[in-house]
């Protein structure tokens, strides 16, 4: 039973650059680059043949290719700190372009999806001692990031390893963006 779920890769040259904010925080398990990406729809643990109607409805999917514009720093979680992420200005095409994703999930039999679509890229997964200082102080120390934009040609469908979140991630099948 994969599981799985619908995002944007980070280009190469861009994962590198952003790689090199990480580090300096205790309680961080870091994402590997290769493994950045943008989640557009998580779907979670599905059988084989409702991943295969996913796959074959997400060519459906007619939309132009989009460019992406990571905007800073945050953290997930308020004072029990989570996640530290980079953030991705909401657009919209790319909000439109979930919402293809989330009626697509819809029109499979997949349950409304409840948290509220907040692009990012996720950079760390902390531990439950994290402390919401040194999430501030670590913040606060890169604050400095330069936006970057890149232009997204396809989306992709992934499949995750069951863990605690983070990756391996495998791009199981990938859908280009033309009108």
């Amino acid at each position: 039973m994969p599981r799985l779920f619908t995002g944007l890769d980070v280009p190469e040259s861009m994962a590198d650059d952003l790689s090199r904010l990480q580090g300096g925080l205790g309680s961080a398990r870091w994402i590997d680059p290769e493994d950045f990406h943008i989640t557009l729809r998580f779907i979670g643990d599905v059988g084989e043949r409702v991943a295969n109607d996913i796959a074959d409805m997400l060519y459906a999917v007619r939309k132009r290719p989009l460019e992406v514009t990571l905007t800073g720093l945050g953290s997930f979680g308020g004072d029990k700190p989570h996640t530290l992420y980079i953030a991705v200005k909401p657009s919209p095409p790319l909000m439109e372009l979930q919402a293809e994703h989330e009626r697509i999930m819809r029109r499979v039999g997949m349950p409304p999806e409840t948290r509220k679509f907040t692009p990012h890229v996720t950079l760390a997964r902390l531990g439950r001692n994290a402390r919401s200082r040194d999430v501030a102080d670590w913040i606060a120390l890169r604050g400095l990031f330069m936006s970057r934009t890149f232009l997204v040609p396809e989306f992709a469908l992934f499949s995750a390893k069951e863990s605690v979140g983070g990756g391996p991630y495998l791009v199981e099948e990938t859908y280009p963006l033309a009108a």
